[in-house]
């Protein structure tokens, strides 16, 4: 990683309607963008065993999980024509019905940006320290496989 520090992605509990809202609204501006794409993860109630998922904890190896990140950016900045990237992951509690992870990426065409969002996604799921504990009530989870 480059001695430039990794700037936080991570968010204490959900990733709100308004914080998705603002961080669309403040790329009005950027006239040389003509195409965003947006991924929003969703806590979902799934069916286990007869019980339903009522929340995730997350949690994370925090500084691995910055570094991981910071290098899916780099690679996807390499690979792709993108003006920019917003990478954002809740940490602690999210219910059931909130979003815990938000993607969002701009480019000029959206070629460009349709293909890296789903890239990035993969990646996260599949290399960023992140783990979430399905909660089926207060004190009862299984730890959830990334899929």
């Amino acid at each position: 990683m480059s001695e430039k520090k990794a700037k936080s992605i991570f968010i204490e509990g959900p990733i709100s309607a308004g914080f998705i809202g603002d961080s669309i609204a403040k790329h009005q501006s950027k006239t040389d963008i003509g195409a965003h794409a947006i991924f929003l993860g969703q806590v979902r109630a799934d069916e286990k065993e007869g019980r339903s998922v009522t929340h995730i904890d997350y949690t994370a190896y925090e500084e691995m999980a910055l570094q991981k990140v910071h290098a899916i950016r780099e690679s996807a900045f390499a690979a792709y024509p993108l003006s920019c990237m917003h990478i954002y992951h809740s940490l602690g509690t999210v219910r059931s019905g909130e979003i815990s992870l938000f993607v969002f990426v701009s480019a000029a065409h959206r070629d460009a940006a349709f293909t890296a969002l789903r890239e990035i996604v993969e990646k996260i799921k599949a290399d960023v320290p992140i783990w979430g504990k399905e909660m089926f009530g207060e004190s009862d989870g299984t730890w959830k496989v990334n899929q």
